[in-house]
């Protein structure tokens, strides 16, 4: 296993990261056996994983804190706070009200009296970013984090949330977490590129493209729909126009994967690590299998053939697919920012 310092923090952490979204209701609701395969992840060299608050509504947060109950000193905790899982107004967002109510709710459920890496799970424009500055800020200061960072943001707001610690003195994202894949590269256009000049950390998630990079996802054949396409059928549809561009993109990257020995989820996840301004790649495993081969792909160097082939299938920059279903930009969902008051037209 290699390790990576995080974002300038002075933190070492495995290149490969232990994502926890698939323990708890939503994938294996087994605690034991998830415990079982987070502690078969430390063995192996991981030493950072990463969960969020909302994640089975905070069964994961659970789970992992039972875990590293004997073994917390050893590992980088992060975890994210923005999405609610409970009803009522004022349970969800990035307001100083919200997360210094959820800090708290995650430190009891993760059993630490410290989070390593506390992320925004994504923007929230109802709040005005030096609020969500402070409070992290204030969070640091009272050692209930030891850094902060966000996750899926896009390059515009990384450097806005910058500017706005340099101006008023707050502490300052130290990380991001965006999805990236071998068919989701947009954010080889500007958000690695920002992150990497602001000397960010990047932890990506989703390498395996929400399954469609595991292997088990192929043209004309049958779909396990007990896995991620039990989660969002619409995506895996193959009768659907707009998912046969990632059946033919998958075919293709089989090849590749065939072409040098290997098989299409160990291409992908060393594809990730290969970009210089990547710091480790998150992957969610549900079952020990996976995780075992998962952990093989941590050893996989791609030379330039390699990769000049991927960029042929899908060009760098480009998206098969909208990586993040979770979120749009407020100036593509609110029509009174696309479109001016019919007096004005």
């Amino acid at each position: 296993m290699r390790y990576r310092t995080l974002g300038g923090t002075g933190i070492e952490v495995s290149t490969h990261c232990l994502g926890a979204m698939m323990f708890g209701a939503v994938g294996n609701p087994d605690h034991d056996e998830c415990i079982r395969i987070i502690h078969a992840a430390l063995d192996q060299g991981i030493n950072f994983v990463d969960t969020a608050d909302m994640y089975s509504a905070g069964e994961s947060e659970t789970i992992v804190g039972k875990a590293l109950k004997d073994r917390r000193d050893d590992v980088v905790l992060a975890t994210k706070v923005h999405f609610p899982f409970t009803e009522g107004r004022n349970r969800s967002g990035n307001s100083r009200r919200w997360i210094t109510r959820a800090v708290e709710d995650s430190l009891r459920r993760l059993g630490t009296d410290w989070i390593d890496l506390y992320q925004i799970h994504r923007p929230d424009h109802t709040t005005d970013i030096e609020e969500t500055l402070w409070v992290l800020s204030d969070l640091v200061s009272a050692g209930k984090i030891r850094a902060f960072g966000c996750s899926a943001f896009p390059a515009e707001d990384i450097v806005e949330a910058y500017h706005v610690s340099d101006r008023r003195g707050y502490g300052r994202f130290r990380t991001n977490q965006p999805p990236y894949s071998m068919m989701a590269r947009g954010i080889e256009r500007s958000v690695l590129p920002t992150c990497r000049r602001l000397g960010m950390g990047v932890l990506t998630y989703s390498p395996l493209a929400f399954g469609f990079l595991s292997g088990k996802v192929r043209k004309n054949q049958p779909l396990d729909r007990s896995a991620r396409a039990a989660l969002a059928p619409d995506r895996f549809d193959p009768a659907l126009p707009a998912n046969a561009a990632k059946y033919d993109a998958v075919e293709q990257l089989v090849e590749v994967a065939d072409g040098i020995g290997t098989t299409l989820p160990e291409l992908a996840m060393a594809f990730v690590t290969t970009h210089p301004a990547v710091t480790s790649v998150i992957s969610g495993p549900r079952t020990m299998e996976q995780l075992e081969g998962l952990i093989t792909a941590a050893d996989l160097t791609l030379d330039d053939k390699t990769l000049d082939r991927i960029d042929e299938i899908v060009p760098p920059g480009t998206d098969v697919y909208r990586a993040d279903a979770a979120w749009q930009p407020q100036s593509l969902t609110d029509l009174t920012q696309r479109r001016r008051a019919l007096t004005d037209r």
